[in-house]
């Protein structure tokens, strides 16, 4: 092929021949014509460039980016160019890259991992070049070195890990779930809450590292949560601690100083053997793989001792003495309940007095235990008073009616005429009567309350005069003191000692204590009311006094107003109202 070329301008000459075959060797002579007259010429060769790679595979790891390429009409000669390095891949000289019939194969390595790198690659044939191939490939990112759980919930769990390269995202996936991508990463540390998690359960989780689409191998480990021990139903006595735990865990343990209890029990937890009334820490552990969980701490303290109590007779059965042994086990106080009043006794005391009783009475008695904000099971029993005092009493009062019928049997042998005058003055219309109280059935009560209301309730008066000499026999030394005397309406109706109402004392004046009144028991108390005579003008003030020192409720006047013919209280009946 020949071609003229015309030339119109001076310096350097720039022709493009075309078109031509790519990869291909041709010859070419230069001829210079001046005025028909051509040179000898001017004889050189020149080659096409090749053309580029195509259907390029790339194959990406952490430190190292495999390519893949078919050969260029066989040419077996090209330059690899990345970030400032350059691979020649020749005939003689592979540099890790090896050809397999049309294909070739080129491994790059010592790349960092995480990584974008820019390729170019260039076909050369005849030491000439093609344009050159350009494409971007990335290296796959790495797994994170650890990940710590932080904390550990019943319903959550936390997860650190350090952020090794801002540019790179995670994906978070608990127990083969649907992964959970982390992109907040602009911290030097990742941390990431789970939740809405179930107490005490296994929990598998994986992190992949992301980078420009590709994915790490994932970190792959495994954590439990925690479990609620203050939450299960313990069982408490004075020995043990028992409870069925829901959740993971191996052992449980119960600790008191060095004393050292373990249940090996998978869900049912018990201890047994334990130290009455004593604090133990419990903690339930789970061990995997050489990994221990603590899954939970709790404490609790069990029952004190028991106390085995009894009462002896204190103050002629005025007061009770309540006494118990010194139990085995750890208790700060004991509580003892009579009556419906709790009395505290502090550890190690073993015994307590409390006055306010009646002789010759039964009681009911509860002791118990405490150590902290338990209770032992309480010990019930009755305390029996001092009866003793009125024994004695009674066998006085026997012996001394035994004396008195005694002697009124050796009178009547000595002056029977006194029997003819007892009868003539008992039909005379005398008021004494001899009848002997004895039990009424409930069926023949009206009869008899009609048979005692006959004769103006005669009856009555008769009933009611044979209880005069009933209690004469007990004390009234007061009442009858001389300062005392003018304070009784009849000499014959006074208080006795040991049940009369006293009067506080604390006036400076030092007033008596002395009013004639009397403590009466009652349904539910044994001074639930009192009996006392009508006020004189001289005790007026007294009778109020007590009324208020005793906290009086109501107020019952139980005479006639006239009896036996005169005004009964005469003008103290309005100052009594």
């Amino acid at each position: 092929m020949e071609k003229n070329i015309s030339v119109s301008e001076e310096g350097p000459i720039i022709y493009e021949v075309s078109p031509l075959t790519a990869m291909t060797k041709y010859n070419f002579t230069l001829i210079t014509v001046f005025e028909g007259v051509s040179s000898t010429g001017y004889s050189f060769t020149a080659v096409t460039a090749p053309e580029n790679v195509h259907n390029m595979t790339v194959t990406q790891n952490e430190n190292s980016i495999t390519l893949m390429w078919k050969k260029v009409n066989d040419i077996l000669t090209y330059i690899l160019k990345y970030d400032s390095d350059n691979i020649v891949i020749g005939k003689n000289d592979m540099d890790g890259c090896t050809t397999s019939g049309a294909s070739v194969t080129c491994v790059v390595s010592s790349l960092t991992a995480g990584t974008n790198y820019n390729f170019t690659l260039f076909t050369v044939f005849e030491n000439v070049s093609s344009s050159g191939y350009n494409f971007s490939a990335p290296t796959v990112p790495p797994v994170v070195p650890w990940i710590g759980v932080t904390e550990r919930f019943t319903n959550s769990i936390t997860l650190e890990w350090e952020n090794m390269n801002k540019a790179w995202q995670y994906e978070l996936q608990i127990n083969g779930g649907v992964s959970d991508s982390v992109s907040d990463v602009s911290s030097d540390t990742i941390r990431k809450v789970v939740t809405s998690l179930q107490p005490g359960s296994q929990y598998d989780f994986s992190l992949t590292t992301v980078f420009a689409g590709l994915r790490s191998t994932p970190y792959t480990n495994f954590t439990v949560t925690a479990i609620d021990c203050a939450s299960a139903d313990w069982k408490v006595t004075n020995s043990s601690i028992k409870a069925k735990i829901e959740g993971l865990f191996s052992t449980a343990s119960a600790y008191n100083g060095s004393n050292v209890h373990v249940s090996n029990g998978h869900e049912n937890v018990s201890f047994t053997g334990l130290y009455p009334g004593a604090t133990y820490n419990i903690s339930l552990v789970y061990e995997k793989s050489s990994r221990v969980f603590l899954q939970c701490e709790h404490k609790l303290t069990i029952l004190p001792p028991n106390l085995n109590a009894h009462c002896e007779y204190w103050a002629a059965g005025y007061s009770v003495l309540i006494k118990w042994t010194d139990p085995e086990g750890e208790w700060t106080n004991a509580e003892v309940n009579v009556t419906g009043k709790t009395h505290t006794v502090a550890s190690p005391e073993t015994e307590i007095t409390i006055s306010g009783f009646q002789p010759a009475k039964e009681y009911k008695v509860s002791v118990t235990s405490q150590s902290g904000v338990r209770s032992s099971e309480p010990h019930v029993f009755y305390c029996q008073t001092d009866p003793r005092g009125v024994i004695a009493g009674s066998v006085f009062g026997v012996l001394l009616f035994g004396l008195l019928v005694a002697l009124v049997v050796l009178i009547f042998l000595k002056r029977p005429d006194i029997i003819s005058r007892k009868k003539s003055s008992f039909i005379g219309g005398s008021k004494v009567s001899n009848t002997q109280s004895k039990s009424i059935p409930a069926a023949k009560f009206p009869d008899h309350f009609h048979q005692l209301s006959l004769d103006e309730n005669r009856g009555f008066s008769e009933e009611y005069e044979c209880l005069a000499p009933v209690g004469t026999d007990q004390t009234r030394k007061t009442a009858i003191l001389p300062e005392n005397k003018a304070k009784n309406r009849f000499n014959n109706v006074l208080p006795y000692d040991w049940c009369r109402v006293k009067l506080t004392t604390s006036d400076p004046d030092g007033i008596s204590d002395y009013i004639n009144a009397n403590y009466m028991p009652g349904y539910s108390s044994n001074r639930e009311y009192i009996a006392t005579q009508g006020p004189l003008p001289s005790t007026v003030n007294d009778f109020w006094r007590m009324i208020w020192e005793q906290r009086v409720k109501r107020i019952v006047m139980v005479t006639n107003c006239i009896e036996g013919g005169r005004v009964s209280l005469q003008e103290n009946l309005k100052m009594f109202y």
